[in-house]
């Protein structure tokens, strides 16, 4: 299989290094990742200054790796369109992110928006990040991701991707796979206000996650729990069941007698 890997902590990080090592073993291996951190970039794009890539050397195995001055997102349209253009990727992977993206806060993530690009892109997608603590065990999510991807009928998966988040502990500590939703994921967020060295007054975000209120079988509940959370995202959005109840507002007159007067 044809694999690109992509993430948000940068083509220097570890996780991305662990991660595309393991893939090489069994898959023709591709890499393109931006050149430094880009964490809670969401979907962003870069469209208003030029996107330089140069491409590195990484492990033998790696077909090929390139970095990029754009986001995660521009990482996997550039390589798929340009890089990969006459041979497109199977499988795109992101990650391994070095903290958990789980509830609300896939939103923000730039290591699923690298994913989630590669779904706009009609390729099947994984986004995989591990959970908080002191030794990085990037080698338990790595060897998880090669099973998953081993089981996984790619070719099936649709217009949606996997968010994996791995608890960041020795193998044998794991207490297990599930297949989970989003959970809530809420913070306690506040902006520290601080005063730099020419009096001039700045903020920075900060704030601390609710660990609370989680319900069992949700992805951060998991997380809690020492499990590992598999989680498919659909990229359509719509709300269908709410469609059926606004469709009512089609026959409302008064919506489509739109007379507006215009300014002079």
């Amino acid at each position: 299989m044809r694999i690109l890997v992509s993430n948000d902590d940068g083509i220097w990080a570890p996780g991305i290094r662990v991660l595309s090592e393991r893939i090489a073993r069994e898959h023709e291996t591709y890499v393109c990742a931006p050149d430094r951190e880009r964490s809670a970039t969401g979907h962003a794009l870069t469209l208003h200054k030029p996107l330089r890539v140069e491409e590195v050397q990484l492990d033998s195995k790696i077909a090929g790796a390139w970095w990029t001055t754009g986001t995660p997102s521009d990482c996997v349209k550039f390589a798929v369109g340009c890089l990969l253009d006459q041979n497109p990727p199977d499988l795109v992977i992101s990650g391994i992110n070095s903290h958990p993206n789980l509830g609300g806060e896939i939103l923000y993530s730039g290591t699923v928006s690298a994913a989630m690009e590669g779904v706009f892109l009609g390729i099947p997608a994984i986004a995989v990040s591990i959970g908080p603590g002191g030794h990085r065990h990037y080698d338990v999510a790595a060897e998880f991701i090669s099973r998953l991807v081993r089981n996984l009928e790619v070719p099936h998966v649709g217009r949606l991707f996997l968010n994996v988040n791995v608890p960041n502990l020795a193998a044998k500590d794991v207490a297990g796979v599930r297949v989970t939703k989003l959970g809530v994921r809420a913070y306690k967020d506040y902006f520290e206000k601080r005063v730099d060295p020419r009096g001039k007054t700045y903020y920075w975000l900060a704030g601390e996650v609710i660990e609370e209120g989680e319900k069992e079988g949700a992805d951060a509940w998991c997380m809690q729990n020492k499990i590992i959370s598999i989680t498919p995202i659909k990229v359509d959005m719509t709300d269908t069941d709410k469609m059926v109840e606004l469709k009512g507002l089609e026959a409302v007159e008064e919506l489509s007698r739109l007379d507006v007067k215009a300014h002079s």
